[in-house]
């Protein structure tokens, strides 16, 4: 029997239709996977089952089952009756989800409170009781504590204990994972895992990562435009896909990529041999230190003793969980931080105390690309604009000059010529990385840092984001720093990698060789939680 199906589902934002009759259903004490890049329509979906669209968006036609009761038409007051009891939302985004202002207790307690658990005592009791489920170490001491107290993973488990607070018979996961490391990943979803089998909750899990679907999904639904183009069990899906678009984000996926994706040396290496014997390394970081101080503690070493080399010209990676030390270690090389101890070269230059008008010309030299394009990019300024903002700082060439360079650098990143004028709002995700990048080889870098900066795409997004990072460096001679929690995405495009664990690395080499014989125990757990090796559970 069905826990919950949707049948036919037409969903509209303002008029336009974005779900296409979508119909799909959800077994007793099952994992579904709904499976789509951004804009496909898999969280408008996942929304509509509990009443919960945005503004403008409309559920036009189509029924939503729990059980034998149809409640598509209900109002908000009678689903509100259900949203707990019945169905639990896993949101995800844990930072917007939480308020700062409360302790986590008092959250997780809410929803005791709203659907008449009157006894405050038992209620509380039942907080450290879930706290302690979802595997959150000293309950009593977390439910006193506030969401910036809590880590990422921390955060996201306060989230599904306030889910299943009140034993729904469904879970909606929505992208519960997509924002954390690997390991912590892995242990988020092993708890969802325990409870489909401990309580036989049913789950909907919704995922652009078909790496994640596949380890955890009995089922998988596959959504593109609105519209399902494939489900099935999940082991046929993934052995035999029937749709090209379901085949192309198994070719996109990190986590499925066969044998290792190494780039070759550039023509830039061969044919400057001679060169490269004299200096081969573009980035020499010797012993870098870097303390920071904590208001009533002793002083936190977020980098302890950390060493490498990058190849003129290649890709070295820095790979680690959040608080590794790996985003604290790049921005001490392009020096937005100064090094407690420790020396850097870059290109041949001792950058570890150079100020003024020569940290200004080294930092034409290293440009960085952040992790977030939402973020990074001014909302205000035209796409060309932002593109040439560099060469307007370092007082490079005519404005007219400016503005041909910028449109060129478009042209290099496959954007089309009618972005120049938009804003970045008017892009998408993967389109805004791509001005990043524009933007960062304004001035002609030989060193680009790259701090994390795929990990907020969908899949197909990032692959093409990977392919484009590879041949602006073959063509270009780049070398890169590339900074990533993510081995899957690590093994697709570095050529060497160095592991980092508490501020320390704990093992580094050629990346196949260490994907192939880790030696570090920590290492060998981070390659155990890359998605897609796990066995699809019962």
């Amino acid at each position: 029997m069905s826990v919950l199906s949707a049948q036919e589902l037409r969903i509209s934002y303002a008029g336009r239709e974005v779900v296409h009759g979508v119909t799909f259903e959800i077994g007793e004490g099952e994992t579904l996977a709904l499976v789509g890049e951004s804009g496909s329509g898999k969280s408008t979906t996942a929304h509509a089952l509990l009443g919960l669209l945005p503004a403008g968006g409309r559920l036009d036609a189509g029924a939503v089952r729990l059980g034998d009761l149809d409640i598509s038409g209900w109002s908000d007051r009678a689903l509100r009756g259900i949203r707990g009891p019945e169905i639990g939302l896993v949101p995800q985004d844990p930072v917007t989800s939480l308020d700062p202002v409360r302790p986590i207790g008092a959250q997780v307690e809410e929803a005791l409170r709203l659907h008449g658990h009157r006894d405050r005592r038992a209620r509380r009791a039942r907080v450290i009781e879930l706290l302690d489920r979802v595997g959150i170490d000293d309950p009593e001491l977390r439910a006193r504590q506030y969401p910036h107290e809590l880590s990422g993973g921390m955060r996201q488990r306060v989230l599904i204990a306030s889910a299943i607070a009140l034993r729904p018979r469904l879970l909606i996961a929505d992208e519960p994972t997509s924002a954390l490391d690997a390991t912590v990943q892995r242990r988020v979803l092993d708890l969802l895992d325990e409870l489909r089998r401990e309580e036989g909750t049913s789950i909907l899990l919704v995922t652009h990562d078909l790496g994640v679907a596949a380890d955890r999904a009995q089922r998988i639904v596959v959504l593109k435009d609105g519209r399902i183009v494939e489900q099935g069990d999940s082991a046929d899906v993934l052995a035999a896909p029937t749709d090209a678009y379901t085949r192309q984000l198994l070719a996109d996926a990190p986590a499925f990529a066969t044998g290792f994706r190494r780039p070759e040396a550039p023509p830039f290496l061969r044919d400057a041999a001679a060169v490269a014997a004299e200096n081969p390394y573009a980035i020499v970081a010797e012993g870098l230190v870097k303390e920071f101080r904590v208001a009533g503690r002793e002083r936190f070493r977020a980098v302890d003793d950390v060493s490498f080399r990058v190849r003129r010209g290649t890709t070295h990676a820095l790979v680690g969980e959040s608080g590794s030390g790996k985003t604290t270690t790049a921005r001490l090389i392009t020096r937005f931080h100064r090094a407690d101890a420790g020396r850097i070269e870059l290109d041949g230059v001792d950058a570890t105390a150079v100020g003024g008008e020569r940290l200004r010309a080294l930092r034409r030299r290293v440009q960085l690309v952040y992790q977030n394009p939402f973020a990074s990019l001014d909302p205000r300024q035209r796409i060309v604009d932002i593109v040439a903002e560099p060469l307007q700082n370092f007082r490079i060439g005519s404005r007219t000059e400016r503005r041909d360079r910028a449109l060129a650098l478009l042209d290099r990143v496959a954007l089309p010529s009618d972005v120049a004028g938009r804003t970045p709002q008017e892009l998408s995700g993967g389109q805004r990385q791509r001005v990043a990048i524009a933007r960062a080889l304004a001035v002609d870098p030989e060193i680009v840092v790259l701090d994390e900066a795929v990990s907020a795409l969908d899949v197909t997004v990032q692959a093409r984001i990977l392919e484009l990072l590879a041949s602006l460096q073959a063509e270009l001679g780049l070398t890169y720093l590339f900074i990533s929690h993510d081995l899957a995405v690590v093994r697709r495009i570095s050529h060497t990698v160095s592991v980092m664990r508490r501020g320390r690395i704990v093992e580094e080499g050629v990346t196949e060789d260490l994907f192939r014989e880790p030696q570090h125990e920590y290492t060998r757990e981070l390659l155990a939680a890359v998605p897609g090796h796990t066995e699809v559970p019962a």
